[in-house]
């Protein structure tokens, strides 16, 4: 036997024997750890894998089957105006105020029908960074100076992001865009439009169906917290009415749906993620039954949640148990990290960059944490560098973006996310802290 091309397999072997060997499962911080992890992974599916998650797999399919790859190439590529490009990426996530797993199946599907590396990260970072209602939160709880200053940053680093994967890997891009100039041109099957109302109704459902709580129960934003199961119906007949009358699918099989999801709504008042699950499933059931474009259109959002739903699993589970769910520790003390982000040092800004980036933030917790991290001491400076890269970045989301874009792109994106947030905090830190 060759036993030097087994030293890594006997390696790897040696070291889970010695994990295994000196686990500390007597220790009551370890055991709250693994519990801290199976219980941000409960809390995880129950607010959005199926609120999130499973309207996003659809879009991103949609994406792949209905929209042309010489369509994504024209607004997106890596040719295409860089003002319309990123003018487009960057503002998107005042629209979708997604978090950062959520964006994911949306990423890759703009990534894979050939946008350009520098527009789509600058996507893939707008989407939960500029997410309106946590930036007005934001300057709500935490102060109109932090709020605006992530409004700003978080526009500007889009950009910057985008332009700078651009130019790194620009040898890449050349030859992305030169291959697509060989594209036939598709065959359209409807007008534009239609496929842009049919892409409006599936994220008006997402965005609607997930709009959180805000802190007072007066506003606008309250307004359509209070409507919101009514407008995420409104929006779910308009895309049922779609279905039969542009994508052919037959009228009896959506009103079949439709009667169900109505009953199981009538049935069990105060319930809405029962219709909620029931539509999805009939959508699933739909499209599935449909030859043609229906059924490539579940097939390439199957694609995606196979792909991108394991990693999200295994993700979280480490989250949670390094860092905790939102409010609660796992096995880092988190006196630790609010003693090393006081004051506006560069270690105390790099810090607070690297445990955002790695920590999960769903839509709007970040901002009760920070309250209580500055109520601890935590500096200017360090709350914003936190507020610029924890919502963006995840350790789930590294581990999808590795698989879509590779290490090496993956790596200099979150490097890349962590010096400019670094810097920002310092900045804004000196100049307000």
């Amino acid at each position: 036997m060759n036993w030097k091309s087994e030293w890594k397999k006997l390696t790897l072997i040696i070291g889970v024997f010695l994990g295994c060997f000196y686990l500390p499962v007597e220790s009551p911080r370890f055991q709250n750890a693994v519990f801290e992890s199976l219980y941000l992974v409960k809390w995880y599916a129950q607010e959005h894998v199926l609120l999130c998650l499973v309207p996003a797999f659809f879009i991103a399919g949609a994406i792949a089957v209905f929209v042309s790859q010489s369509a994504v190439m024209k607004y997106l590529g890596p040719n295409a105006p860089k003002v319309l490009a990123y003018g487009v990426a960057s503002v998107s996530g005042t629209i979708l105020a997604v978090c950062s797993c959520t964006v994911l199946p949306l990423f890759a599907g703009i990534y894979r029908m050939g946008a350009g590396l520098g527009p789509a990260t600058a996507f893939l970072y707008s989407g939960p960074a500029i997410n309106i209602l946590a930036i007005v939160m934001t300057a709500a709880v935490l102060g109109l100076k932090l709020g605006v200053a992530r409004a700003v940053g978080a526009v500007l680093f889009s950009v910057i992001v985008g332009l700078t994967m651009h130019g790194i890997f620009h040898r890449e891009e050349t030859a992305k865009a030169n291959a697509a100039a060989h594209l036939p041109e598709p065959e359209v099957t409807r007008p534009l439009w239609q496929n842009a109302v049919y892409f409006f109704a599936m994220v008006a459902i997402l965005v609607f169906a997930n709009w959180a709580q805000p802190d007072t129960e007066s506003g606008l934003w309250y307004w359509i917290y209070s409507w919101k199961w009514i407008l995420t119906t409104v929006f779910a007949v308009l895309l049922a009415a779609i279905l039969p009358a542009w994508f052919g699918v037959k009228t009896y099989k959506v009103v079949l749906t439709g009667g169900v999801v109505l009953l199981l709504s009538l049935v069990f008042p105060g319930m809405p993620m029962i219709p909620f699950v029931a539509g999805v499933i009939g959508l699933a059931v739909l499209a599935g039954t449909e030859p043609g474009e229906m059924d490539d259109w579940l097939t390439s959002t199957w694609d995606f949640a196979k792909q991108i739903t394991p990693l999200l699993f295994w993700g979280v589970l480490a989250a949670g148990f390094f860092l905790g769910r939102p409010g609660e520790e796992g096995i880092i003390p988190s006196y630790w990290i609010s003693s090393l982000v006081g004051g506006n040092s560069l270690y105390a800004n790099l810090f607070a960059s690297v445990v955002g980036a790695f920590m999960y933030f769903a839509t709007l917790t970040e901002i009760p944490i920070l309250q209580g991290l500055l109520g601890s001491g935590m500096g200017q400076g360090p709350a914003l560098a936190l507020l610029l890269a924890g919502p963006a970045l995840s350790l789930p989301n590294m581990l999808v973006i590795r698989s879509v874009i590779g290490t090496k792109k993956t790596v200099v994106y979150v490097s890349l996310v962590i010096i400019m947030a670094t810097i920002s905090g310092m900045i804004f830190g000196a100049i307000w802290g």
